[in-house]
């Protein structure tokens, strides 16, 4: 299953408390099949039906199918540019 590192749960939280979302909003992460080098991110208010939900470090992201099969061996890791951009990087986990 995907895991956040330090700084992805981090950036993750800031980005959707930032947003004025709800409640238990989180970032979800679409594919538009298993083998998608890209992904499409949004703030999403809850999860939909048949995704996989991932809390680490109080960030909530969560995966629709395609996005879950491609990212179940991976690490999502974020970095933050000096204007303030965020950029994700999706890296092997490390065992």
């Amino acid at each position: 299953m995907l895991t956040l590192t330090d700084i992805a749960s981090t950036v993750v939280k800031e980005i959707v408390s930032r947003s004025d979302a709800p409640e238990g909003a989180g970032l979800r992460i679409e594919a538009e099949n298993t083998d998608a080098t890209q992904f499409n991110v949004a703030i999403a208010p809850m999860p939909e039906e048949h995704d996989a939900v991932i809390e680490q470090g109080g960030a909530r992201v969560y995966l629709g199918e395609a996005a879950a099969k491609s990212l179940d061996d991976k690490t999502l890791d974020a970095r933050v540019d000096e204007d303030g951009r965020v950029t994700f990087d999706v890296l092997p986990q490390h065992l």
